[in-house]
């Protein structure tokens, strides 16, 4: 009797594939770089017993139905899992990981590319001169906000945020960091202080979001919170678009109550909330954060020890509670 059939929902890295493999299980991959059609994900999964998933997947019991009884591990391809149903798949006995970790440092830098692209008008100027507008150096030319001595806001300390706020160090930024559980790296390394989001928000010149997708942290930053920021702040969300109020934040850039945003998650991700794109003083990336060619090498290795681990009867490196 062979070994069990694993399914990749999209094109990975080789490891993942190759692994899997080389331990003697059957591995079909749906060839694209794109999502696959929900029609299409659902008539892959006969007999699969290990499925690797993308944040795009919606692992739901209309899926776990699909496959049956014979899927009993479902590997993100991500840290988050905010596309898994958790409860119905512990009710089914399927087994769920994760990617913790590894992508930590890759998506900090990301965040600090968009806090500087943002705070210095990278973006902006880059297009000036690209399109043959730009007459020369002039004193009130594309001014930003200068980050050293700045207060960095970040929202939601864990892994992420931490990582974000030690880079921090190099601009001799004050860290404010909001948080249910007091950081004692950030405290002791940057001597960051933990507020509530109320004290954090009239003071923020870079205010960064790094919480997971939760009913709770939906819209935390709605219309009353932005405008509750200063006019020359700037918004960086490199966590889950739907902590953002995409439709108050455009609002709110319009009027010229924040300076400026960086994202690189969306709303109703792919698609862009209607005037999102139009706006200058906006810098938007297609989902970068982990997109470090080591990041998503090891990404592929740890879907594949997962899978491995549950299908041959042991417990995974990475489960999801």
């Amino acid at each position: 009797m062979g070994k069990p059939k694993v399914l990749v929902t999209r094109r990975v890295p080789p490891p993942a594939v190759e692994r899997l493999k080389r331990a003697g299980f059957t591995v079909e991959v749906i060839e694209q770089d794109n999502p696959p059609g929900r029609a299409v994900l659902l008539s892959r999964l006969g007999g699969v017993a290990g499925l690797i998933t993308m944040l795009s997947e919606r692992v739901d019991i209309e899926l776990l139905e699909a496959a049956g009884p014979a899927l009993r591990v479902v590997a993100n391809f991500a840290v988050g899992t905010d596309n898994i149903d958790l409860a119905a798949c512990r009710e089914r006995g399927v087994r769920v990981t994760n990617t913790p970790d590894v992508l930590t440092d890759a998506t900090a830098d990301l965040a600090w590319a968009l806090i500087l692209s943002v705070a210095r008008r990278v973006v902006e100027g880059d297009a000036l001169v690209r399109t043959g507008t730009w007459t020369g150096w002039a004193p009130l030319q594309l001014l930003g906000l200068q980050l050293t001595g700045a207060t960095l806001g970040i929202v939601g300390a864990g892994r992420i945020g931490t990582a974000v706020g030690l880079r921090s160090q190099g601009f001799g930024m004050n860290v404010l960091y909001v948080d249910e559980q007091r950081n004692a790296v950030l405290e002791e390394r940057v001597g960051a202080r933990r507020v509530q989001l109320r004290e954090l928000l009239p003071v923020a010149d870079v205010l960064t979001l790094h919480l997971p997708l939760t009913p709770a942290s939906r819209h935390v930053l709605g219309a009353p919170q932005l405008a509750a920021l200063k006019p020359t702040a700037i918004l960086i969300n490199t966590a889950r678009g739907p902590i953002v109020d995409e439709t108050a934040l455009v609002a709110a850039l319009r009027k010229g109550q924040i300076a400026g945003a960086g994202f690189d998650v969306y709303e109703h991700e792919p698609r862009l909330t209607p005037g999102l794109m139009e706006l200058p003083n906006v810098v938007l990336l297609p989902h970068l954060g982990s997109a470090a060619t080591a990041t998503r090498q090891r990404m592929s290795e740890m879907v594949a020890e997962n899978v491995r681990a549950v299908l041959e009867g042991r417990e995974p490196p990475n489960p999801v509670k």
